[in-house]
């Protein structure tokens, strides 16, 4: 409860910060909106704000509205303005509910999230970033009973190394990030393939059990602590207290093209100031064209073609969620402060 309470205080502290901000209402703004099933925090300012990372600046006053876990499907809400202000806030049938500010404690678990969850779930919950060494001096797959060389959920597997706890997964090194101007290792991206426990240890021989997979298990895939991360649904979208200039180095799923709800890793992480629900915008660079009257080769200005939120960040390098894209993006497209 402490702990709830000095972070909803730490989150007054942010927008008395934004005091001065002034978010732009869309021209096209409904006077009253209905929460839906599928909605999100984030969508929902969309209808409302041309910036939707400036919502708590709009909805900060009504302590009810301010507290994500309150709005549910069904719910209504509408724009009134207070003080000369634009400011939501939920309505009963045709009158506007009266609320009195105060801090709230709220259970953390929410209907409404600040964006859609099932997109970066497994970032979340199972995929991480380890150091060669970290994962080189995990227990390693010998094989599968009965000498398989290929399991799954219900299987039982053999291991070998330094038992690290009852409940672990098995993880497959998949990316290493390296910083496309520098050269600088960032990690080494270490992929969820399946969850189990330690039944049986016999000196370094380890065996495990296999409750849940994702992928079939192979020889050679490691055994890191199974972390149990909490699903985190109060991300509270804002723009970087610090300058960033990064790089998007990767796209999950390899795709050439990146587009809505797609999970991207860019090159800066916690030692540059970045957190969770840092919102970044991406800039697409602008095409090299010939000079027709002195023959060289420019560069046309970079325009903005999208907006990201980190919702896991490293020491170098975090993992981000592409909310909004007006045109495709690629990897190697720059972000920086929105």
């Amino acid at each position: 409860m402490r702990k709830l309470l000095y972070a909803l205080a730490a989150t007054a502290l942010l927008f008395t910060s934004w005091a001065q901000a002034q978010p732009e209402l869309r021209s096209d703004h409904p006077e009253r909106y209905t929460v839906v099933k599928g909605d999100t925090l984030w969508d929902i300012s969309a209808r409302f704000l041309n910036n939707p990372w400036y919502w708590p600046e709009i909805w900060h006053v009504n302590p009810q509205v301010a507290n994500p876990h309150l709005i549910y499907p069904g719910d209504r809400l509408a724009l009134v303005y207070i003080d000369g202000k634009p400011r939501i806030t939920k309505v009963s049938t045709s009158d506007v509910v009266k609320l009195s500010p105060q801090i709230r404690s709220e259970a953390i678990d929410t209907p409404i999230p600040a964006i859609p969850l099932d997109a970066i779930s497994s970032f979340l919950t199972d995929t991480r970033i380890v150091s060669p060494a970290e994962i080189n001096g995990a227990p390693y797959v010998l094989e599968g009973e009965d000498g398989r060389i290929i399991t799954g959920a219900g299987d039982r597997v053999y291991a070998r190394g330094q038992k690290p706890a009852d409940r672990v997964g098995v993880f497959r090194r998949s990316k290493e990030f390296v910083d496309p101007e520098t050269g600088e290792f960032l990690g080494l991206e270490a992929r969820s393939i399946a969850k189990g426990s330690i039944t049986a240890e016999n000196g370094d021989v380890l065996t495990m059990t296999l409750t849940r997979s994702s992928e079939e298990v192979r020889i050679g895939d490691r055994l890191l602590v199974n972390e149990d991360r909490r699903l985190t649904t109060n991300f509270v979208p804002s723009s970087p207290d610090e300058e960033i200039e990064g790089r998007m180095i990767s796209v999950d799923g390899g795709v050439n093209q990146i587009g809505q709800y797609n999970v991207v890793a860019i090159n800066r992480g916690e030692r540059e100031g970045l957190m969770p629900g840092h919102v970044l915008a991406v800039m697409k660079s602008g095409n090299l064209v010939r000079d027709p009257v002195t023959g060289e080769t420019i560069e046309l200005p970079s325009e903005r073609a999208g907006l990201l939120m980190v919702f896991q960040s490293y020491e170098k390098m975090s993992y981000g969620l592409i909310l909004q894209a007006t045109r495709p993006l690629a990897v190697g497209d720059r972000v920086k402060n929105p």
